[in-house]
């Protein structure tokens, strides 16, 4: 499957949502081809490199597909979209074009059967019913309650404030049960390093 890439320097899960402001040429012209086709893009974090201009770029080899969910002009001249990110997936290979877009040759990931949530993620899931609480988070609108291990996993691995590389290799696991007690542990750390 041949997928446009976006590199940001976020890591976008399925199920989640992300706004972005366009002024590219390229991307101006990804998300209306994307518009009209009613496809996606591949969102890929950036390694290395800026995300914007012509410089040469890295990138993760695991993202996640997005599609425009929303899009409005803003005053500013550029192009504001809301997307949702749908499914993970594998970059095979890539190509630069010559307007210096990148396709991106990609399979997509297994996702588990989904498993409503046990008593074992009452307190990750009254996290994110607390993070839900910020404005910042109440503004994306993406948050309806999360009612499988995997919509959780996801949320949380997108909301928590981690460092991409961590981010990114949440991202990269199939299994939403190893995700969660990933999320665990990296919480664990955090608040170490908070009374050390």
């Amino acid at each position: 499957m041949i997928l446009p890439l976006f590199p940001l320097n976020t890591v976008l899960f399925p199920d989640c949502v992300l706004d972005l402001q366009i002024f590219e040429a390229r991307y101006l012209d990804m998300i209306t081809r994307c518009m009209k086709q009613g496809s996606g893009f591949g969102v890929v974090c950036l390694l290395e490199g800026a995300e914007a201009g012509d410089g040469e770029v890295r990138h993760a080899s695991v993202g996640c597909e997005a599609v425009v969910v929303d899009f409005n002009p803003q005053d500013n001249g550029l192009l504001g979209i809301r997307v949702k990110g749908t499914r993970r997936f594998q970059v095979k290979s890539c190509e630069a074009q010559r307007d210096r877009l990148i396709l991106g040759d990609v399979e997509y990931l297994h996702e588990f059967r989904e498993e409503p949530l046990s008593s074992d993620e009452d307190d990750l899931l009254a996290l994110l019913n607390a993070l839900a609480e910020h404005p910042m988070v109440a503004a994306l609108g993406m948050l309806d309650g999360a009612r499988t291990q995997q919509s959780l996993a996801n949320q949380l691995g997108y909301l928590l404030p981690f460092l991409n590389g961590d981010k990114l290799r949440l991202l990269c696991l199939d299994d939403p049960r190893e995700r969660l007690d990933s999320i665990q542990t990296l919480l664990d750390e955090l608040q170490g390093e908070l009374f050390d």
